[in-house]
């Protein structure tokens, strides 16, 4: 019975770190979660809501605790309509597995192909979307196009976005350095500040990155210009070489580097753009 005892005594000291670990990771992606639904005017909000009733306690402000309590539900109601859509994408996040998804990052010379493409296309003035998933399941937005699993190349890619294809009006979806599917259905951005020079392409890649933690590449049929759109925000009129750093940094998992000092090397949408069908 003695290692019996052992064995319960290092299970009882062994358990209170699991119990942190746990805690501590499931805090860490709920914060990562709602960093990238750019719901950090929630958290700010609930902040300052707690804040406000703390004074109200310690100071003992019974008319403003009164009110307070009587709000509170409402206020839970208020919040679930104001941000709905941001718990949505939280939402549908956690249940497209992003907690536990590996990274599916094309090698460097994968994404050297891919630029080349989009160089080519800019040149030609043929517009492109280009899908890179990261940690989310994407499966439903793929099933919307034509399935391909096809081997990557710059000429496949240019060949698919060619004038009056099947296939040149939809994204392109990348998965594990392959070419999974072409002719893809976009989400259009939700969000209601957006330009109006903006036109349907931009539009689904920003909507893409605000329902998805994917990046995707954007090739204007009209100015030629390459951006990229990740975590709700689009980086307009890029460089080649702009473009294939980000793309390495984005995908690699080993990178961690802070996304606002990222969104710092790179100018946002520029002020002028022509309508983009």
């Amino acid at each position: 019975m003695n290692w019996l005892q052992t064995l319960t005594e290092w299970y009882n000291r062994f358990t209170p770190f699991l119990d942190i670990a746990i805690l501590a990771f499931l805090i860490y992606k709920v914060y990562d979660l709602l960093l990238k639904t750019q719901a950090g005017q929630l958290i700010r909000g609930a902040i300052f809501l707690a804040l406000i009733y703390g004074f109200a306690y310690l100071l003992k402000l019974s008319t403003l605790q009164w009110l307070l309590n009587i709000l509170a539900p409402g206020l839970f109601v208020i919040i679930a309509i104001v941000f709905q859509p941001e718990l949505r994408k939280i939402f549908v996040r956690l249940g497209q597995g992003e907690f536990f998804r590996l990274d599916n990052k094309p090698r460097l010379g994968q994404l050297e192909a891919v630029v080349t493409a989009a160089e080519i296309l800019s040149q030609q003035r043929r517009g492109a979307l280009v899908v890179f998933p990261r940690k989310m399941n994407l499966r439903d937005f793929i099933e919307t196009g034509t399935k391909l699993n096809a081997d990557l190349s710059s000429s496949l890619i240019v060949t698919i976005f060619a004038f009056d294809g099947p296939l040149h009006d939809g994204a392109l979806f990348m998965h594990g350095g392959r070419i999974a599917a072409a002719g893809c259905l976009l989400p259009l951005s939700e969000q209601q500040d957006i330009r109006k020079s903006f036109g349907t392409r931009h539009r689904a890649a920003l909507g893409m990155s605000e329902q998805s933690d994917a990046v995707i590449l954007v090739v204007s049929e009209e100015s030629g210009a390459i951006s990229l759109a990740y975590e709700s925000k689009l980086y307009y009129d890029l460089s080649p070489l702009e473009v294939q750093r980000k793309l390495k940094e984005l995908l690699d998992k080993n990178v961690r580097g802070s996304r606002r000092e990222e969104a710092e090397k790179i100018s946002e949408i520029s002020p002028v753009l022509g309508d983009d069908s």
